[in-house]
Order: structure tokens, then C-alpha cells, then sequence
């Protein structure tokens, strides 16, 4: 009897690291680099009396998506947040490396994002992690290389792994995927509860959730909860990758700038959604995935990068 986790509705937010490829790729297509049984764990969490795990909480291997050659990479936000440190930046950097270095690998890697940042306990390792995959996928992007994030998971993406998202080609993201340089139980920290309260679950989900994102043009794709969505939607993503260069970043900036004035002086998504002419933009929270996708798809700017 096939897994709940892995069938094609199940919950992608719910699942695990493994069951998120597993639900992705193609049935019994996925090769892994680098398991569990190799036993390639981090050498420092031992020092503060931390467990580790036997894949430092980052899945990479191979595989096939609607018949496709893949690289996949998927992070475990179950195990210490998906944070990146030494081991699990190591494994992220090196599989888009390979990548870019090697045209007899898969030319697409999929990035499933699921993680709040650096791992405290080997903060200096995660910041380097960080800095070399966003330098990873900016090589690979300019040798033709297309990487492709997946944000779906209970960790977010943020931090490291929101810059890192920002980073790549293409972006899905579900309703429950949220993504953004700082949670936003950094931003209260450092600017107060007054600036933003992390505990306002509308706020939250308005400013850093997934229809916010993919309406501002900071996500491309937008899919139901479930392994059949995220195929669905990255699937459909594969065949549209833009070349990367001097003219891409210069379009850009220009929708940025663009971007910036005509929505800079707004102080919620629900004010910024009603300037993309959407009316009862109140109703958008509680929009199902397949009236809000085709919403979506009607909106001039959700559909340009300008991230």
C-alpha cells in the first residue's frame, strides 16, 4: 500500500524532507548522494550536547521529474530548523557545483527550501554555507544551469535560506510557504512588538506568506499543499527559465525601481494588493489555491521576477 506522505495529495507542508522528494520525482526514480548510512554527520553539535543526524538534515541526490533528469536537494525543517551549517551547507554547495561543473549531470536542480537560517551552533560555517551557495547558483545560472526553489515547508524560508531562495531562477511557493530576509520573530526582537507583532498570524501570512509573494512578483509559481501541486507547478516552471546576464539583472532593477514607486508608500499587503487592481483584495486570505492561482496569473506584476 503506497504512504499517505507520499501520495499525491498529501500535505507538502506536513511532510518530512524524504517524502517531499519522494511525492515529487518520478515513483522509484530518485538516487541518493551521500545517505544516512554514510554516516557524514556534523562534527561540532556534539560540543553542546545536541544530537545529530546521520544527513545534518539535507536529503541531495537524482533523480526524474515528468521524465526529467534532476539534481534534488531538500532540507529537513524538523531537524534544528533546517538550519545550514558546516555539513548541510557543504552538501547544498557541492550539488549545484556539480552542476555547473559537470554537463553530463542534470542541467536543472531543485532546491527544497525549508529553513529558518544559520544554525547557531555552527553560525560561522552557516554564514559561509550561505555565501558560497548564492555564489553557487549565480555561477550555475550564468553556464545555463536552471535552479528552481521549492517553499512549502513549516520552517519558512528565511535568513539565509530567503536570501538563497532570492537567489535562483524560479520560485514556487504554496500558501503555507513563507519566505523573507528575517522571520518575524527576528524583526520583533530588534524593532519591537510594536513594528511587528510575530504573534499576529494575519500579519504574518499578509506580509512574508505565499499569495503575498507570488501577487508582488517575488515568487513565480504558485501551488496547491500538496506533491501534486508542487509537480504540477514546477513542472510547469522547468520549460520557462530565462537566460541569466547582464540584461536580465538591468530588467530587474528597472521593476524594482518600478516596483518601489508605485507600492513604496503602502503599509500593508492588503493596500498594495488594491493598487494591483484587485478588487476585495480583504478576500484574498481565504481565496482557495485554485481561484487565487488563476488570480495570480491575471496580475501584470506577479508575473515578472523583480524579487
Amino acid at each position: 500500500m503506497e504512504d499517505a506522505a507520499t501520495s499525491a495529495q498529501a500535505s507538502w507542508f506536513q511532510a518530512t524532507a524524504r517524502q517531499r522528494v519522494a511525492g515529487l520525482l518520478d515513483p522509484d526514480s530518485f538516487t541518493e548522494f551521500l545517505g544516512p548510512s554514510e554516516r557524514i554527520q556534523s562534527p561540532h553539535l556534539h560540543l553542546f550536547d545536541v544530537p545529530s543526524a546521520f544527513d545534518d538534515g539535507v536529503v541531495i541526490g537524482r533523480g526524474k521529474l515528468g521524465g526529467k533528469d534532476v539534481l534534488v536537494a531538500a532540507q529537513e525543517g524538523q531537524f534544528m530548523g533546517g538550519t545550514f551549517a558546516e555539513v548541510s551547507g557543504a552538501k547544498l554547495v557541492g550539488l549545484v557545483r556539480a552542476a555547473r561543473d559537470h554537463k553530463s549531470l542534470p542541467q536543472t536542480v531543485l532546491l527544497l527550501m525549508d529553513s529558518g537560517g544559520v544554525r547557531l551552533q555552527e553560525a560561522n560555517a552557516g554564514e559561509l554555507a550561505v555565501a558560497e551557495l548564492m555564489r553557487a547558483i549565480v555561477e550555475a545560472r550564468c553556464a545555463g544551469v536552471a535552479v528552481i526553489a521549492l517553499v512549502g515547508g513549516k520552517a519558512g524560508a528565511f535568513g539565509g535560506a530567503g536570501l538563497t531562495t532570492a537567489t535562483c531562477s524560479r520560485i514556487v511557493i504554496s500558501g503555507q510557504g513563507r519566505t523573507g530576509v528575517s522571520g518575524p520573530e527576528v524583526i520583533e526582537t530588534n524593532k519591537g512588538v510594536e513594528e511587528f507583532d510575530s504573534e499576529d498570524k494575519a500579519l504574518v501570512w499578509s506580509t512574508d506568506g505565499g499569495k503575498n509573494r507570488r501577487l508582488l512578483g517575488g515568487a513565480d509559481a504558485f501551488a496547491e499543499d500538496s506533491m501534486e501541486g508542487f509537480r504540477a507547478a514546477t513542472k510547469a516552471l522547468m520549460s520557462k527559465v530565462p537566460a541569466f546576464d547582464l540584461k536580465t539583472m538591468q530588467a530587474e532593477q528597472e521593476r524594482l525601481a518600478a516596483r518601489q514607486k508605485r507600492l513604496g508608500a503602502c503599509d500593508d499587503a492588503v493596500s498594495m494588493w488594491r493598487i494591483l487592481g484587485i478588487q476585495e483584495p480583504e478576500t484574498i486570505r481565504d481565496m482557495d489555491a485554485k481561484k487565487f492561482i488563476a488570480l495570480a496569473n491575471s496580475i501584470k506584476e506577479a508575473n515578472h521576477d523583480a524579487r
